[in-house]
């Protein structure tokens, strides 16, 4: 069966061998009419270009590099003749490819045309030779294209063509609101038409070129809802009001249209992403503007004013109390800038109110006032009316003026400036070592009747300066004579230097009241609260360590007639005084103090008139500086 199987395919093989065979023949004759072919063409057209071949439309067939050369240089003005027009919009510019860098390189071109079939291989040329035999065929144009040049001529465009983004405007000119629109950047992408110029050039065709130019906006283009805002701010005058002004209060303050325009500002505020024009009245001007009023508005709380009515023990009302308010400039300034933007003209200033702590509705049981708790009487025999008037306009003050609980209560607080213009007169003070003329001489006996009545009354003294030297107003009894008990109890104020200050450390509040009697001479200080049980127990050393004055000064005055005798200093001697003062409550101990005081000892002095024959003589007959 082996012998059978092996003779059956014998003649198949032999088939199989005879088909590769003549396959493989019909292969190798047509390689090799294709390479008689190829070479034969090649060697017909030797030196010269193939049949169909042309550069840019020109037929290049069967002339030689060199001839091609000198046909297309004299065929194709194109670079030197084209037309090259770049558009922006309605502005066009007109130019050559030879202006924009572009060399037509012919001999190069010529070739390009005669290596076309010449390479690419046995099938490649034949392909191209084929193609170009039956269709034609174009070779590559061979330009120079000098980027440089082509670069520098759309930089000069782009001079033409650039401009910044312009940011809207808006100007305020006197009264005038001058708003200007913003203008969109304009910049000539030059990469991007060097790009399109490089391909349009390689065409040799007239073209027209739509320039590319980028955009930037501005990040304020309109302002116009801002200058609409100026103007209608700038149609009426400004009016500021205090709220709930009564018929006393000033206000209101009204502001005429230059008088706006001059604090009105543009404010431009500026972020990563945008910025925006505000349109306000510029907040330094108009907060001095507002400090101004400040002065006409703000004042401070102040509690009610009362007396004492000892007979229904209830308190009679003196003056109403008044609600403290104050100006909020910050406040305001905000409040008129975001109202002023709505179209209102007649704004109201923003005030707060402060309310005082004792209402004139307030009783005498709410505050703990109840019983006299202490009084005291000073005396001033000899007082010339301009010390009186200076002692009168000192204590009104403080009638039916009410201390807080715990408070320390400062005597120049209230006693304010003292003045020519606040009723004060001017009288003789102790002022750098002398008794001279000054306004407010007198106001020491004020003081000092509240320093005895604070002492007596068992308060602790926070602050008390004594005088540089004794004074007699504050040694007098009710008959005008001096008392040694009284040395060491005065009390001189020169504010805000020199204050007298006592703490009303009891929980009730104290109310006091003056009383001045001209013809008595005297000053009455009362207190009224409600008693702690405290009571005073106090002893003094009486004047220690007393120097003589010295001898009188006589001094010449050009203000003086001749023999007339003045004098305006009066002797007193140096001492030194020490009052101790213990406290009691409810007869326990409860707090002491001292009070040390030490006494210049002064010097009379008399002034005399120029000329003036032994003014010692004439000043001891008129009992003058003895």
């Amino acid at each position: 069966m082996k012998t059978t199987s092996y003779t059956r395919q014998a003649p198949e093989r032999d088939i199989l061998q005879q088909v590769f065979a003549a396959l493989f023949g019909g292969i190798a004759l047509f390689i090799t009419l294709l390479i008689i072919w190829t070479l034969g063409y090649q060697l017909i057209y030797a030196g010269r270009i193939f049949p169909g071949i042309s550069v840019a439309g020109i037929d290049l067939s069967g002339m030689s590099p060199a001839d091609a050369s000198i046909t297309l240089t004299q065929r194709l003005a194109f670079p030197y003749q084209g037309q090259i027009l770049m558009r922006d919009g309605e502005k066009i510019w007109a130019t050559s490819p030879t202006q924009l860098g572009m060399v037509f390189d012919s001999s190069a071109s010529a070739r390009s045309a005669y290596e076309l079939g010449r390479s690419g291989g046995l099938f490649g040329a034949f392909s191209d030779q084929l193609d170009a035999r039956q269709q034609g065929k174009s070779a590559d144009i061979v330009i120079i294209f000098d980027q440089q040049v082509a670069y520098s001529f759309l930089q000069q465009l782009a001079l033409e063509i650039n401009h910044p983004p312009v940011e809207a405007s808006l100007d305020i000119q006197g009264t005038e609101v001058i708003a200007q629109p913003g203008q969109v950047g304009r910049y000539l992408n030059v990469d991007a038409a060097l790009i399109t110029l490089t391909s349009q050039l390689q065409t040799f065709r007239d073209a027209e070129v739509n320039l590319i130019v980028d955009e930037v906006h501005p990040q304020l283009i309109d302002v116009s809802s801002q200058a609409d805002a100026a103007r209608q701010i700038l149609s009426t005058p400004l009016t500021l009001n205090l709220p709930a002004a009564g018929g006393l209060d000033a206000g209101p303050w009204t502001f005429d249209i230059p008088a706006v325009a001059e604090m009105l500002i543009v404010q431009k505020t500026i972020s990563d992403a945008s910025s925006k024009l505000d349109i306000m009245l510029a907040t330094s001007i108009l907060s001095e503007t507002l400090l101004e009023i400040a002065t006409e508005i703000d004042r401070p709380s102040e509690n009610a004013r009362f007396v004492f009515n000892d007979e229904t023990r209830q308190l009679d009302i003196l003056r109403p109390s008044i609600t403290g308010r104050t100006l909020d400039i910050q406040s305001s300034v905000a409040y008129i800038n975001e109202n002023i933007l709505t179209g209102t003209h007649n704004i109201d200033l923003q005030v707060a109110l402060e309310e005082p702590a004792v209402s004139d509705r307030m009783t005498a049981a709410e505050l703990g006032i109840t019983e006299l708790v202490n009084a005291q009487t000073s005396y001033f025999y000899g007082s010339s009316p301009e010390r009186i008037q200076n002692i009168q306009a000192g204590a009104a003050p403080f009638h039916g003026v009410l201390i807080a609980p715990g408070e320390t209560f400062s005597m120049g607080s209230i006693l304010g400036d003292i003045s020519l213009d606040n009723g004060f007169a001017e009288a003789l003070i102790i002022f750098g070592g002398k008794t001279i003329k000054g306004v407010g001489g007198g106001i020491c006996q004020v003081s000092t009747t509240l320093f005895r009545n604070a002492f007596f009354a068992g308060f602790p003294i926070v602050e008390r300066h004594s005088h540089a030297y004794r004074v007699s107003y504050y040694e007098q009894n009710s008959f005008g004579e001096r008392v040694d008990d009284l040395v060491g109890l005065d009390a001189t104020v020169y504010f805000p230097l020199v204050d007298f200050q006592f703490e009303n450390d009891t929980p009730y509040w104290l109310l006091m009241e003056t009383y001045l009697d001209i013809g008595g001479r005297n000053l009455t200080w009362k207190f009224y609260s409600t008693s702690d049980g405290r009571t005073v127990d106090w002893t003094t050393t009486g004047t220690e360590n007393i120097i003589s004055s010295p001898a009188p000064l006589f001094e010449e005055s050009d203000e003086l007639a001749k023999n007339e005798i003045k004098q305006v200093d009066w002797s007193a001697d140096g001492a030194d005084v020490s009052v101790s003062r213990t406290v009691l409550r409810n007869g326990s101990f409860f707090f002491e103090d001292v009070f040390n005081t030490h006494y210049e000892p002064w010097q009379a002095i008399c002034q005399y008139g120029i000329d003036t024959n032994n003014p010692e003589k004439k000043a001891s007959e008129q009992g003058l500086c003895n």
